[in-house]
């Protein structure tokens, strides 16, 4: 197997990382990860950050952001932040309801996605986009709202960072989702899940639970304790040149901390990777 680099965002422990950045990163570093993805700065200078980062041993893959940065900020200003903290890369974290395919306001969003594309470039980084559940809706004119967003810049300005859980959860294969955008992806996100009812397709709201049951058989799980075929998943990464697995759980098993629910993820994935 290809000797992936394996990554967590930190969006999975963001209150140990609000609460005590430095611990929680020199943590992340001993369970095994790489890198890490910034889902904020926690009061830091980019260059702070990325000294910090440094002096640890931990590589700053990406940061996690959104129309709502670039708006306050510019476009010019967002992608300048984060090269400047190391990262390679920038996910557009989730489209508003209001910026979505679909939407009036999608020919303005999809302006500004191509805005910050082109200033990712002029900084050396690549922009992306991370999906949730919403995006496999199909559209009227027969591509789903995925598609659509990736339609907003070339294949070399906005690539994927397939989330393989939300793919999952929309009811479409993961692994075929990753192969699809072969060369368009460098970094996958790999999040595990139990409980997956049968009525959770997207039905045009998020996803969406019909009975109270249902709901609470969902849980997001530590990768390799749940549903997901993570081996197909990385055989099809491999497939589609993709450098980076990121770990992220949105929410703690039932009875985990969140750093003990990436600590699981980290020894598996290891294991996985033969590390």
């Amino acid at each position: 197997m290809k000797a992936f680099k394996l990554g967590v965002q930190l969006h999975s422990v963001r209150n140990d990382a609000a609460k005590d950045t430095e611990g929680t990163l020199r943590a992340i570093k001993a369970m095994g990860y790489d890198g890490v993805e910034l889902a904020g700065l926690y009061g830091k200078t980019p260059e702070e950050m990325k000294a910090l980062a440094a002096e640890i041993g931990l590589e700053i893959i990406s940061a996690h952001t959104g129309l709502w940065e670039t708006r306050g900020m510019g476009a010019k200003a967002v992608a300048e932040q984060y090269r400047k903290a190391g990262c390679r890369y920038i996910a557009i974290a989730i489209l508003a309801d209001e910026d979505r395919p679909g939407s009036a306001n999608f020919e303005n969003s999809a302006a500004e996605i191509a805005e910050l594309a082109e200033a990712c470039k002029a900084e050396g980084l690549t922009l992306l986009y991370h999906n949730h559940d919403f995006e496999f809706r199909v559209l009227p004119d027969g591509r789903t709202v995925l598609e659509a967003i990736y339609a907003c810049g070339s294949e070399e300005l906005l690539q994927t960072e397939i989330d393989v859980c939300w793919a999952k959860v929309a009811g479409s294969d993961p692994a075929a989702l990753v192969r699809k955008y072969s060369g368009r992806a460098p970094l996958v996100h790999i999040k595990d899940f139990s409980g997956l009812p049968e009525q959770s397709r997207y039905d045009g709201s998020g996803l969406q639970f019909t009975r109270p049951a249902e709901a609470e058989a969902f849980s997001f799980q530590p990768v390799g304790r749940g549903c997901q075929d993570v081996p197909a998943i990385l055989a099809a990464a491999e497939e589609a040149g993709a450098e980076w697995l990121i770990v992220e759980q949105d929410n703690p098993a039932a009875g985990d901390t969140p750093m003990e629910s990436i600590a699981y993820s980290a020894t598996y994935m290891n294991t996985l990777l033969g590390r």
